[in-house]
């Protein structure tokens, strides 16, 4: 299975391509998407939209792409922007035909690390280990990694059986 993991941002949105499964993973590659700051943000969302668009359009195309869910922030300006990215995200696999899923940050830092609270150098020292990765990558490439590799995590796990009614 191909996963592209994205983790969202306004500055520096990481992404990473994995392929295999939970048994036999490798990275296939990497890199963070760094708008302008001197860009407005309608113009770092189309210049994000264009580099996700463009990577869920290769051959071979990614099976799923995986995101983190957002989190609660403090800032509603910062969860706004936030939100904004992800829209983009979700518009260009949607416009693909590429299916969608998302992982709490928690759920992604219990599959990559074991700990649900890891920080991130934690995060990118284990991805870099887990997919074989000579160099750690930079954190939010790290982090959308660790999304991919969630979403195999969670690939591998047979689905619950449906609840008996009485």
């Amino acid at each position: 299975m191909l996963v592209l993991g994205v983790d969202p941002s306004t500055v520096a949105t990481g992404w990473g391509l994995v392929d295999g499964d939970s048994r036999a993973a490798r990275a296939v590659e990497w890199d963070v998407i760094r708008p302008s700051t001197r860009l407005a943000l309608p113009e770092r969302l189309a210049t994000i939209y264009e580099a996700i668009s463009d990577l869920l359009g290769r051959s071979p195309a990614p099976d799923v792409c995986v995101l983190e869910s957002p989190f609660v922030s403090k800032n509603a300006k910062t969860a706004l922007a936030l939100g904004q990215v992800r829209g983009v995200v979700v518009l260009a696999a949607v416009r693909r035909g590429i299916p969608l899923a998302e992982y709490s940050p928690a759920e992604i830092k219990r599959a990559t690390v074991g700990y649900g609270a890891a920080g991130k150098e934690q995060i990118a020292a284990m991805i870099a280990r887990i997919l074989a990765i000579r160099e750690t990558p930079p954190s939010d490439a790290a982090d959308a990694l660790g999304a991919a590799w969630c979403h195999l995590s969670h690939a591998a796990r047979p689905a619950r059986p449906a609840p008996v009614s009485p």
